[in-house]
């Protein structure tokens, strides 16, 4: 067996975004009959939510998919995860830039989500926590989802 691909999803607050990425990734990678060839895993930049679930909105949008949030809680990003993790996707420059202040070689290591997915004509998935899009920010990240995984597969060799 070889090591794990470890991926890692980041947002802000590990509530909304990132967990349904973290979420829908692991529901591909299952569909895909990959599971042992992954750890999939999630983060958020700020540390105001840790230990929550995932927002209501997001286990809405997830459960209309028949996408589980099953052990997913709220964390901050660690200083560890930017070296142990093989991929690292943010949602939007704000993280990103975020996660360069927080360790330096984030800055090369980590990227944005829909970079994935250019057709999609935008470079950032919008935060749903105020403006309550989650089914918008759904379609962006499976979409981006299905693309990350594609690459995976093909630079892995999976």
């Amino acid at each position: 067996m070889h090591r794990k691909i470890r991926v890692l999803f980041v947002c802000m607050g590990n509530i909304c975004r990132s967990p349904m990425a973290e979420a829908v990734f692991r529901h591909l990678v299952n569909e895909a009959g990959l599971s042992e060839h992954f750890e999939i895993d999630s983060a958020g930049t700020g540390g105001w939510h840790v230990g929550e679930p995932p927002h209501p909105g997001t286990q809405r949008v997830l459960a209309r998919h028949n996408i589980s949030t099953a052990g997913i809680r709220a964390r901050q990003v660690r200083s560890s995860d930017i070296d142990q993790f093989d991929y690292i996707l943010v949602m939007d420059h704000e993280n990103l830039a975020d996660l360069g202040h927080f360790h330096p070689k984030a800055r090369e290591r980590a990227r944005l989500l829909l970079s994935f997915a250019p057709e999609l004509g935008t470079a950032e998935v919008p935060d749903p926590y105020y403006n309550g899009r989650f089914d918008e920010v759904y379609h962006l990240i499976e979409t981006a989802c299905r693309r990350l995984l594609a690459h995976i597969r093909e630079r892995e060799g999976l």
